[in-house]
């Protein structure tokens, strides 16, 4: 195509099936389209997506004003990111009424009213500049084009993005900037025909610094301020205090990793954890370095060796049965890391072609073995734990990266020596069934099935766990921020319902309490809009942990809560006409599903307590 915008024809990260929702390319059952994208399709994504939603959008926020802080994940939802004027019949036109939005939306510390005034001085300082200086003004035109619309031509965005990506454009936003500057100019130019030029100055200055900069940061400074917030450095704090000395904790992403690296490397707090990224595992330099000693964290066992893994050696490794292997058994992980896929032997490895040969693995389950005495002496495992011979587990894929057995190296040569922690359960790798949560941290354990380590957690969470500083008013947590907070209030909920299952329900009403003061319900309310309405769903299964647990102020606070964020959530969803309502049902269903999850969820438990008012009518079954 001339200009080819729609470039992804794959749908590995899902590219194709964004393209397809968003120019109305219906998917067939075979899992091709209707049609192929066209010349007038590629125009529609470049201007409706890439210049509007993904830049457009960015620039309006800063000089008009922003719906609030909750990412647009796809163009055309009226409830999310949105940029916005303030003047009520504008907004309404363009996203329908917003008088009707939830209270944890109009209450958003992003919902900024800028009344479009910064982006209509800028524009009257652009006509200014140019009319005074038109050279000057060329130029900053081009740093503004360069710095915005430029990338938005450069990096082809395909969707979805995996978060909102306006700091790419930020030079451009300061080029505008310069012409606010010399609105003041204009407005003041303008005064000087019917006002002496000192009046005119001096009351030109007064207005346009009340319209914009004073307007700005009495809109602005609440979700811009960060002087009481230090949830990173807590977060770290938790995963890292949650975990056993001379520990190694895998995390999987930067959010995860950064924190504990200032933790520790800033802060000094337990140096003796060896903090391992799995996402760098996959090179050859960052698996080299597990090998030294780093602080206090002793040397880590790879199995292979630096000449091994050197370059593109064993990034990948394939599954290819053997006729004389049976798959019926469980095979010794060292074993098969050290001397089959460790092996340059042609016969275990795969030919290619051009001189290329690929690492296979003829198995898929695997064995770590167990010395039940060991593993008791070294608190691996509780004493009243029933421990396994051996951890038995079945790789669920058929292909291993670099950094999937760089993994598995770690466990087989660690042979239970050291405790080993991963900051996600869902590993992907097999053994899920065997991490049991320590915390915030879950923990690799030869004891299958059991989900919370009860009384370790307990201690940590009722003296040592903090969630910064959530419990002090007015601290303003964004989208991610809460996704961290919900990932606290998490782990408190499950220990919780362990508790309460296994008949301790005061020390689980002590555990709901603990975690309902460390965050204050201003900044982290329960009832919250989110996407999906994950927000909710974490708040039930809290509420769901304090009816197991019986504390009944706790079920009044929490249904009232998410009932009425629910409530208003539907309210909303039904006001919306046409498109924007088509937009948004699949959020309403969510809504009404989880509404009618709290009526039974009251129902199965039935409380001493009443909740006034019925949640929701029945659903009629028909629709």
């Amino acid at each position: 195509m001339v200009f080819p915008r729609v470039w992804d024809a794959s749908d590995d990260q899902y590219h194709a099936y964004y393209y397809s929702a968003f120019l109305n390319i219906p998917k067939l059952k075979d899992g091709t389209y209707e049609r192929a994208p066209n010349q007038v399709d590629n125009v529609k994504f470049f201007v409706g997506y890439q210049v509007y939603w993904m830049y457009f959008r960015y620039f309006m926020w800063n000089f008009s004003g922003k719906q609030n802080d909750i990412q647009g994940v796809y163009t055309g939802n009226v409830r999310d990111g949105n940029w916005i004027t303030g003047i009520s019949f504008v907004d309404n036109l363009i996203y329908g009424d917003q008088s009707q939005l939830p209270d944890s939306l109009k209450n958003n510390k992003a919902n900024n009213k800028l009344f479009a005034l910064p982006f209509i001085l800028g524009l009257l300082g652009f006509v200014y500049h140019r009319k005074k200086r038109g050279d000057d003004a060329f130029s900053n035109l081009l740093m503004f084009f360069f710095t915005g619309f430029a990338i938005v031509l450069y990096l082809n965005q395909a969707g979805n993005q995996p978060r909102e990506r306006d700091y790419a454009y930020v030079g451009s936003f300061y080029a505008f900037a310069v012409w606010i500057g010399l609105g003041v100019m204009a407005v003041a130019s303008y005064m000087k025909k019917i006002l002496k030029p000192a009046m005119a100055a001096s009351l030109a200055t007064l207005i346009c610094l009340l319209a914009v900069p004073a307007l700005m940061a009495q809109q602005e400074w609440d979700d811009h301020d960060r002087s009481k917030k230090v949830l990173a450095r807590d977060l770290a704090k938790d995963y890292l205090e949650s975990c056993a000395p001379n520990a190694i904790l895998f995390t999987f992403g930067d959010n995860d990793t950064y924190p504990l690296w200032y933790a520790q490397e800033v802060e000094g707090i337990r140096p003796d954890i060896r903090v391992i990224n799995y996402s760098l595992l996959g090179i050859d330099w960052y698996i080299n370095q597990l090998r030294y000693k780093v602080n206090q964290s002793d040397p880590i066992d790879v199995i292979w060796s630096a000449e091994q893994i050197e370059g593109g050696k064993r990034d990948y490794a394939l599954y290819r049965p053997k006729p004389n292997i049976p798959e019926d058994r469980y095979y010794d992980l060292y074993d098969l890391m050290k001397n089959y896929v460790g092996s340059d032997d042609p016969v275990n490895m795969e030919d290619r072609g051009n001189g290329e040969a690929l690492s296979t693995f003829p198995v898929r389950k695997f064995s770590v073995p167990v010395n039940a005495a060991e593993v008791v002496a070294n608190k691996t495992v509780n004493a009243n734990d029933s421990v396994v011979a051996e951890l038995r587990f079945e790789l669920p894929k058929g292909s291993m990266m670099k950094n999937d057995m760089a993994v598995l190296n770690i466990i087989a040569a660690n042979k239970w020596k050291r405790p080993i922690y991963f900051t996600n359960p869902q590993v992907d790798l097999g053994f899920d069934e065997f991490l049991r949560r320590d915390g915030l941290s879950h923990r690799l354990v030869p004891v299958q099935g059991s989900k919370v380590n009860t009384d370790w957690m307990m201690s940590k969470a009722m003296n040592v766990f903090v969630a910064g500083n959530a419990n002090v008013k007015g601290v303003y947590f964004d989208e991610e921020n809460r996704r961290h907070l919900n990932s606290i209030r998490t782990a408190y909920t499950e220990l919780a319902i362990d508790l309460a299952a296994k008949g301790r329900k005061e020390e689980a009403r002590k555990v709901l309490q603990k975690v309902d003061q460390l965050m204050d319900e201003e900044n982290f309310p329960y009832g919250m809009v989110s996407r999906g309405n994950m927000h909710n769903r974490n708040s039930l299964m809290f509420l769901e942990a304090c009816y197991m647990a019986e504390d009944k102020a706790m079920i009044e606070k929490v249904s009232m809560s998410v009932g009425k964020d629910l409530q208003q959530q539907i309210k909303y969803y039904n006001s919306l006409t046409g498109r924007k309502g088509e937009m948004m049902e699949d959020e309403k269903r969510i809504a009404e599903g989880y509404m009618e999850g709290m009526e039974r969820m009251k129902s199965v438990y039935n409380p001493a307590i009443q909740i006034p008012g019925k949640l929701m009518a029945p659903r009629d079954s028909s629709k």
